[in-house]
C-alpha cells in the first residue's frame, strides 16, 4: 500500500547538527577534547622543583606512618591518597630515620610529557623505584616503606671470618668398618 510522504519524518538539522550527529564528528569532538586535556597537562605540570619538595613530603609523611605500627599495601595506598592533600609534621618523624634517608636515598625526577615522574635510588633499588607522579600541578605519591633505604648493617660481623665455617672432626675412635669384599652381595645376600 502506497503512502505518500509528507515530510514530518524528515528532520530540518543544519551543516553543524548533522556533523555533530556523524560517526566522523563525534570522532573529531573526541579528538579535539582529548587534545585540549593534554595541552592542559602540558602547561599544568608541576615544576622540577615542586616535584622534588612535594615527594620529599610525601616521602616523610611515609615514614611518619609506618614509624611505630607497620601496615600492610592497603594502608599505604590510602595513606598515599591523603598523603597527595596534606603537609607532613616534621616534628613527629623520627630524627635518626630522617638522617638515614638522606644518607642512603637520592631523587631523580624526569619529565616526560604531560607528566612528571618521581624515582628514589639507593642499594636495594639501583635502577629506581617510582614514588610518585605529578600531573595538573599536583603530585601524587605511590611511595610504600619498602621502597626506602633507611637501616644499613654489615653482612659480615667479622671481616676475617669466612662466610662457610670448617668445623674439625674430633680425634676419637668412631668404630671400625664391616669387612666388606668387592662383589660381596653376589655371594651371600646378608653380607
Amino acid at each position: 500500500m502506497y503512502q505518500p510522504s509528507t515530510g514530518h519524518f524528515k528532520k530540518q538539522e543544519t551543516v553543524g547538527q548533522a556533523f555533530s550527529h556523524s560517526c566522523l564528528g563525534r570522532l573529531v569532538i573526541m579528538a579535539a577534547i582529548m587534545l585540549a586535556i593534554v595541552a592542559l597537562a602540558i602547561m599544568s605540570k608541576p615544576s622540577e622543583k615542586e616535584m622534588e619538595t612535594e615527594t620529599i613530603d610525601n616521602i616523610m609523611q611515609c615514614i611518619q606512618a609506618n614509624d611505630s605500627i607497620r601496615g600492610d599495601k592497603i594502608d599505604d595506598t590510602v595513606n598515599n591518597l591523603t598523603n597527595a592533600f596534606t603537609k607532613a609534621d616534621t616534628a613527629k618523624v623520627n630524627i635518626e630515620l630522617r638522617k638515614a634517608y638522606f644518607l642512603h636515598n637520592r631523587i631523580e625526577v624526569y619529565n616526560h610529557i604531560g607528566l612528571r615522574t618521581a624515582y628514589v635510588v639507593n642499594n636495594i633499588h639501583p635502577e629506581g623505584v617510582r614514588v610518585g607522579f605529578g600531573i595538573f600541578g599536583l603530585v601524587f605519591p605511590t611511595v610504600t616503606y619498602e621502597d626506602l633505604l633507611l637501616n644499613v648493617d654489615p653482612i659480615q660481623r667479622e671481616y676475617k671470618d669466612g662466610v662457610i665455617q670448617v668445623e674439625e672432626v674430633p680425634a676419637q675412635d668412631l668404630g671400625s668398618n664391616p669387612n666388606i669384599t668387592e662383589f660381596h652381595y653376589e655371594d651371600d645376600p646378608d653380607q
